[in-house]
């Protein structure tokens, strides 16, 4: 399976005895087992799966899978019931995280002021709904889990989990990847996905889209010039979705691409391949 800039890992762990097993290993993951994460592996058909006693999705082919917070706790434990019965505690690698300062920003969206409150307030209900809806589609969490290709390609300006500081001013950790690019360059899906949110001036995002991959796994761009598609739409990879801008809570032209599942923020980066590297000029 897909482990291309990922910690592609078989996850041996201390079996408890509470549980009987058919090996001395219980699961064997794809993905990234820290904090930011998402992981995937394959457990008996008809089994039913909890993380932290949290029902994980389980597939017809007993594929299951899960997503870590930039604050993951260091362990998680899976459970296992049904044909072939397991439980095993996952060690959650830890990250460290840079502060990023950033001057420049309009200050109404570092501190908005108190006529855009109840604007703020109903823009974030409608991202949540958008979030919250469920898509039990098997082909498109496969995208996901065949890899992501890049919506755009360029410097890497911002990443996953650094604490932000608005003109000297502490705000919350940015929770996506930026990548700086001129003004109107396409942004494309990076997987297929429908969109669930399509909208052009936001608050603090500015031109946004919401593209669910399926049992909620969603991916979102921000900042956007134009947003090119609607509500409802069906997308493959590599379909348009709309041009980086500088819109809502930005100094400059980028894209801020952001991952979800479920509740949890994960790292789009661990889920794409490594960005290639820039054309050298040619010399005249």
């Amino acid at each position: 399976m897909f482990g291309v800039n990922s910690a592609r890992a078989a996850v041996a762990v201390a079996v408890l005895a509470a549980a009987p097993l058919v090996s001395g290993q219980c699961l064997q993951f794809d993905g990234a087992l820290q904090q930011g994460g998402f992981i995937w592996g394959r457990v008996a058909p008809g089994s039913e799966v909890t993380l932290d006693g949290e029902p994980l999705d389980v597939l017809a082919d007993g594929t299951t899978f899960a997503g870590f917070g930039r604050d993951a706790s260091p362990e998680a434990e899976l459970v296992v019931t049904g044909p072939e019965e397991c439980r095993e505690t996952l060690r959650v690698a830890a990250r460290e995280y840079n502060i990023q300062r950033v001057e420049g920003v309009p200050q109404r969206t570092v501190t908005p002021p108190p006529e855009e409150l109840e604007r703020i307030r109903r823009e974030g209900a409608m991202v949540a709904a958008a979030r919250a809806k469920r898509l039990d589609r098997p082909d498109l969490l496969a995208g996901v889990l065949g890899g992501f290709q890049w919506p755009v390609l360029g410097p890497i300006s911002g990443v996953y989990g650094s604490q932000r500081v608005y003109n000297g001013e502490p705000r919350r950790p940015h929770f996506g990847v930026d990548v700086a690019v001129p003004t109107g360059t396409a942004v494309r899906a990076p997987a297929a996905g429908v969109v669930t949110l399509a909208e052009p001036d936001l608050f603090f995002s500015g031109g946004t889209v919401i593209l669910d991959h399926g049992y909620r796994v969603s991916s979102t761009f921000m900042h956007m010039s134009e947003v090119s598609v609607q509500a409802g739409d069906e997308l493959e990879a590599g379909d348009l979705i709309g041009a980086v801008g500088a819109t809502g809570r930005a100094t400059g032209p980028h894209l801020d691409w952001r991952m979800n599942w479920r509740g949890e923020r994960i790292d789009p980066q661990l889920l794409a391949p490594p960005m290639p590297a820039p054309e050298p000029v040619p010399k005249p």
